[in-house]
């Protein structure tokens, strides 16, 4: 079946939406609530006859049959009354507005997606349509997506080091649009990895996959991102929890932790005064699981992500530098997961491959071990994939290419027979190991170490080409902005 003409349609409608001042974001969202209901309509309909549960009078048809100011005031009432539905319906249309206010151009929208059977078209060619949509999303600066989408490369990565299993569950406490999901989706079902048998698939389309993500349009971007990829059903309970993850001791514990958490130094909660006037407060957990009570919300997230674990269970979180290097709380957590996680392996990344500017990242691995008094961490790999590495959003994107030499020294199959590339004769290697005591004896126990030669600073001749270089000082000046700007926070 020739896609080509499909997706060609949705990208061109989507330019002349943005002439009218409606953004990648705006016209992703109308076109979620559009094909969730053409599909619907689709399935119930031979040979499928489903009932979808769209109320009478709400349907597809509903809006087919209508043109001009009609259509447009049908339209926002059947947003409102389809977000009050239970199940995955009401999730995908939970504060779902009418963002086309120009009925001509809403009708041809709907009559774009109407011309095609979007039931009959495979997961890869829907998948395909819509992550796209979601990666322009994200790259417009303007809607502030990009902190919901991680690097497709770095995900992938982090998935092929993990390789998760058949049958085992996997959790993401704060999903953004899934990207996670369906990167370990496509590790699982891909025959080359795994063979699985019908009540593997069905496990991994229903049973599979648990996240949380607390933004209602993000979260209705999530399910259907999942949805058209062939995870969950319209008729099924949603995959995705409303509920902020931090809040509470997880219900249910699981194999594999994949997640990015939001990246910020400090949680906080909005609220009005004795005036009536808005003001906000530093928001703590207060958990008797945590180790340390703090507002750093990516210290919360990687104490929640261990009680989130299976006893066996494996987790690949990226985390800002300061979660390396912050004392009080921070260093309490650091000890303890040497203590009772075997933390064996930190990915140190560049500036420039987030949508999010100025971000300083690292990749920490660590596998959970039952209660004991012994120490589970031995020692601590490091793969320096930060100094002298140079990339941009545009010029230079990260790709999984770029990961590759890092993957194969981390050793997903048998990562316990690992070889250093750095000694004493090869000081340009930027994989090795630190014992866990050499760690601990370090201020703070730091775990933010480097130890190649920054060749910025000394070779001329290597620099990278003029363009490269103007980004990354860019990036660097946002990064200092960030800085700045988190110091002040702490201080107010």
């Amino acid at each position: 079946m020739n896609t080509a003409p499909i997706v060609s349609k949705v990208w061109s409608f989507c330019t002349t939406l943005r002439d009218d001042g409606v953004g990648y974001g705006d016209y992703l969202e109308q076109l979620t609530y559009l094909i969730f209901l053409k599909m619907a309509d689709e399935y119930a309909k031979p040979p499928y006859e489903r009932d979808i549960g769209i109320p009478k009078g709400f349907d597809w048809n509903s809006l087919t049959s209508r043109r001009g100011a009609e259509l447009e005031a049908h339209y926002v009432i059947l947003l409102r009354e389809l977000g009050e539905q239970k199940g995955m319906l009401g999730q995908i249309f939970t504060k779902a507005q009418n963002k086309i206010t120009d009925p001509a151009k809403l009708f041809r929208l709907i009559d774009m997606v109407d011309g095609t059977k979007w039931v009959t078209l495979g997961a890869d060619v829907k998948g395909d349509i819509y992550e796209g949509l979601l990666e322009r999303n994200a790259e417009d600066t303007k809607s502030g997506a990009g902190q919901y989408f991680t690097p497709r490369a770095l995900i992938q990565a982090m998935v092929e080091c993990i390789r998760p299993e058949p049958g085992k569950t996997i959790a993401d406490p704060a999903c953004g649009t899934g990207g996670f999901f369906l990167a370990a989706h496509d590790f699982l079902a891909d025959p080359d990895n795994h063979s699985l048998d019908k009540e593997q698939k069905a496990f991994l389309k229903h049973s599979t996959f648990f996240g949380n993500e607390i933004v209602a349009g993000t979260r209705r971007l999530c399910l259907m991102n999942m949805f058209l990829h062939g995870i969950g059903e319209m008729t099924g309970d949603t995959l995705v929890s409303p509920a902020d993850a931090l809040i509470s001791p997880p219900s249910d514990t699981f194999d594999y932790v994949l997640a990015n958490p939001p990246f910020g130094k400090k949680s906080s909660m909005s609220f009005t005064n004795a005036e009536g006037e808005q003001e906000t407060d530093d928001l703590t957990y207060n958990r008797q699981d945590f180790w340390a009570t703090t507002s750093n919300k990516q210290l919360n997230f990687v104490q929640h992500i261990r009680t989130m674990l299976k006893t066996t269970g494996r987790a690949a979180v990226v985390v800002p530098d300061n979660v390396l290097f912050e004392g009080g709380a921070g260093e309490t957590i650091r000890r303890k997961l040497l203590q009772t996680t075997d933390l064996h392996t930190i990915l140190r990344l560049p500036t420039g491959i987030f949508y999010a500017h100025g971000v300083k990242a690292n990749v920490i691995f660590f596998d959970n071990r039952a209660a004991s008094p012994d120490p589970q961490t031995s020692k601590v790999w490091y793969y320096d994939y930060r100094t002298n590495v140079h990339h941009t959003l545009k010029q230079k994107p990260l790709t999984y290419s770029h990961l590759e030499d890092f993957v194969s020294c981390f050793n997903p199959r048998n990562r316990h027979e690992r070889i250093p590339t750095w000694s004493e004769e090869t000081p340009d290697g930027r994989w090795r190991a630190f014992e866990r005591e050499e760690l601990l004896e370090r201020d703070k126990a730091s775990l933010d170490l480097f130890w190649l030669r920054d060749s910025s600073m000394t070779d001329l001749e290597n620099l990278p080409e003029p363009e490269v270089l103007a980004d990354e000082i860019l990036e660097n000046l946002r990064s200092a902005i960030a800085s700045f700007a988190a110091a002040s926070e702490t201080q107010s």
